[in-house]
């Protein structure tokens, strides 16, 4: 999975990709501090790796990963190229789903490059860059479908839906929040718009805000709103919290976050939210030499699920032995649940489910 962190300069994209990937990007009060993005690679938390260790005291343990790029801060006119319009669309391009960092926090010695603090139209500012961006490739496409339809007729649905996103876009709405048939999502698929990306706003707010509580905080529940009105997600987090959690021990780090009263990090909140975006599950491979987690589309069939280990893996698929990891823990040891018979197998067929405990068997 791999989420682009974006968003206007000074609203503290940089602090928080710091915070959650400790890689030591540039944070600075001035545009433009990310030019060339900053990348950072992140284990997924996941308790039942760590519950699989002590059953196997495996060599090794691999967890699934998230790549985080800092991508450098939006102006009006980027769509047109100004500051560093051009390189910002083709980053945010390479990406799977878009981190939007809206500032909801006050401060004086932090310039706003707008002059005030509202999320809301900042949002708005970045979207419409983007917008104008899709407008100019639909209308692309739309003027090569145009000039085929005179030669295949079946191309009419096409143009006419492609008017129909061009009204859509030109009234400043994403392209992922227009209804579209099946054979539509098709047509929007391939021509792969940046409104398409799916979209988490992460609200940068104040300590004393994001303590004090975040449900009365009038910017946080105004970006929540405008958020589920285009199909996207709102995340409160504090980014200078952030930091301070990521620089202490796991025992600290949870006692931390005890005394604020929260059950998780906003790193923890923010990946369990860009799976549940994109559709995303995990699944288990243990023995002694390894303990790893493997992230797979919801819905992936067991061959294809085993291809993520390696291509011979699907081009020799036989079987999947399967249980899941509540029955695992429950009977305490993979030889104790073959024997009360827990330990499926499936074939071609099956789909793979969240915390699935596999062996795949295969012959190339």
């Amino acid at each position: 999975m791999k989420l682009g962190i974006v968003g206007l300069p000074n609203v503290g994209k940089s602090t928080l990709f710091n915070a959650i990937t400790n890689a030591g990007a540039g944070a600075a009060n001035y545009p433009f501090c990310t030019i060339e993005p900053n990348v950072g690679v992140v284990p997924v938390p996941d308790e039942r790796l760590n519950r699989l260790c002590d059953m196997y005291h495996p060599a090794k343990v691999t967890p699934a990963v998230v790549e985080f790029v800092d991508i450098a801060g939006l102006v009006k006119g980027a769509s047109k190229g100004e500051g560093l319009g051009n390189k910002f669309l083709s980053h945010i391009r390479e990406v799977d789903a878009v981190i939007h960092v809206v500032r909801c926090f006050e401060n004086d010695d932090i310039v706003h490059v707008d002059g005030a603090v509202d999320p809301v139209r900042d949002m708005e500012t970045i979207n419409l860059e983007l917008v104008f961006a899709d407008l100019e490739v639909v209308q692309r496409r739309r003027d090569k479908s145009q000039k085929m339809l005179k030669g295949d007729k079946s191309l009419q649905a096409e143009v006419d839906f492609l008017d129909r996103l061009t009204a859509h876009l030109e009234s400043g709405k994403p392209a992922r929040a227009m209804e579209a048939t099946g054979e539509e999502e098709e047509i929007l698929r391939s021509i792969a718009l940046l409104t398409c990306k799916p979209v988490i706003y992460v609200c940068n707010m104040s300590e004393e805000d994001f303590v004090a509580g975040i449900g009365r905080n009038a910017r946080f529940l105004a970006v929540k709103e405008a958020a589920k009105a285009e199909g996207a997600l709102a995340l409160p987090v504090c980014a200078e919290l952030e930091a301070q959690i990521s620089s202490l021990e796991p025992q600290e780090k949870e006692l931390f976050l005890k005394e604020l009263g929260l059950e998780q990090s906003g790193l923890d909140r923010l990946i369990q939210a860009g799976y549940e975006l994109l559709g995303l599950i995990s699944y288990l491979t243990a023995g002694q030499p390894e303990v790893r987690a493997w992230t797979i589309v919801k819905g992936t069939k067991a061959p294809q699920a085993a291809g993520k280990i390696h291509t011979d893996f699907e081009r020799g698929f036989i079987r999947a032995e399967v249980i899941s990891f509540e029955e695992l823990m429950a009977c305490g040891s993979m030889a104790a649940a073959k024997e009360k018979g827990l330990v499926r197998s499936e074939g071609k067929e099956y789909v793979m489910q969240d915390g699935d405990v596999v062996l795949f068997r295969f012959n190339v």
